[in-house]
């Protein structure tokens, strides 16, 4: 079985006991793994797929809950490092009542950050399905080579590549330093998911119909757009999609848009989609594809946390 790849940071939410407070007055908070890659990695494997995490962690108990975690749904973690240089990531949140967040950071560094692309080995990539990564990483240090790197063997190999920008905007010295990331990796990738929180600030447009070009640069073959509540829309150059959202009370988003990514991939996996045929796609698969991530959302935003909260291939089915 061919093998979902995702690199980046995998670190530790502290989620908070309280709700519709900042995080400076949350009281107390509860460890939960989380980190975007990652969450797509659980998102596939939960849906039946195999996934492997490319990152490190730091030789200290928060990374030891990370791996017993990836031990526990069946993450691949033959490819995470441990370090005594730099602690694990933590990101401690605070939830409002409608389940949007607020982030406060710990990593600087952490141990993710210092992974070098001489760290990233090309055999990894021989043979397997797919690279998934995000913009948090991309930042001027270690990690950004080493997606670099990662990415060359990718594409030499024919994996499908996946880029979620995931926009962190307190971890970057400047907005300016963010965009520019973003834009320099959005031409490696074959599939960009970007929300509508972010589409602004990427291309200057309010609206995603009057944004494609701008999108479809490089390698680009597919556009996933994600409106929250408001559904999700999947665009090819020559077809497009829309799919509504399932109505539900959201408890918490944390990972939402990482499920969406992970459980659209699994379903092009699913389904025989690659590099060659992507473009191919129908108004009709995309439309399948969307309504089922749509679902997956719907049921994880019911529950606390990422991984966790995901649901297996049986409970997510039509």
């Amino acid at each position: 079985m061919n093998k979902l790849l995702a690199i980046g940071e995998a670190l530790i939410d502290m989620l908070p006991e309280q709700v519709n407070v900042g995080v400076a007055e949350v009281d107390s908070f509860q460890p939960i793994v989380g980190g975007a890659p990652a969450n797509v990695c659980g998102a596939f494997v939960k849906l039946g797929g195999q996934a492997e995490m490319i990152t490190q962690l730091g030789d200290d108990p928060f990374g030891d809950k990370i791996v017993s975690e990836f031990d526990r749904f069946g993450i691949g973690k033959s490819y995470v490092k441990r370090t005594k240089l730099a602690n694990t990531a933590l990101a401690f949140v605070a939830l409002k009542e409608d389940g949007n967040r607020e982030f406060s950071f710990y990593r600087k560094p952490s141990a993710d950050m210092m992974l070098s692309a001489e760290d990233i080995e090309e055999s990894w990539f021989e043979g397997e399905y797919a690279l998934h990564f995000c913009s948090v990483s991309l930042g001027d240090f270690p990690m950004k080579e080493a997606h670099r790197q990662a990415i060359e063997y990718a594409k030499k190999h024919g994996l499908l590549i996946s880029f979620d920008p995931n926009l962190r905007f307190p971890l970057w010295d400047t907005v300016q330093d963010l965009y520019d990331a973003v834009h320099e990796f959005i031409p490696m990738a074959h599939i960009l998911k970007i929300s509508d929180e972010e589409l602004e600030f990427l291309t200057g447009k309010t609206e995603i119909t009057e944004a494609l070009d701008d999108l479809f640069v490089g390698n680009v073959k597919m556009i996933i757009y994600t409106r929250g509540s408001e559904g999700a829309e999947c665009y090819t150059k020559s077809a497009n999609a829309f799919s509504k959202s399932e109505k539900v009370k959201a408890v918490d988003t944390t990972g939402a848009g990482d499920g969406f990514i992970g459980s659209f991939l699994y379903q092009l996996y699913a389904n025989g989609i690659n590099v060659q045929n992507i473009e191919s796609l129908t108004e009709e698969q995309m439309n399948k594809f969307l309504a089922y991530s749509n679902r997956f959302c719907a049921y994880s935003v019911q529950r606390k946390g990422a991984i966790a909260s995901y649901p297996t291939s049986q409970e997510v089915e039509f």
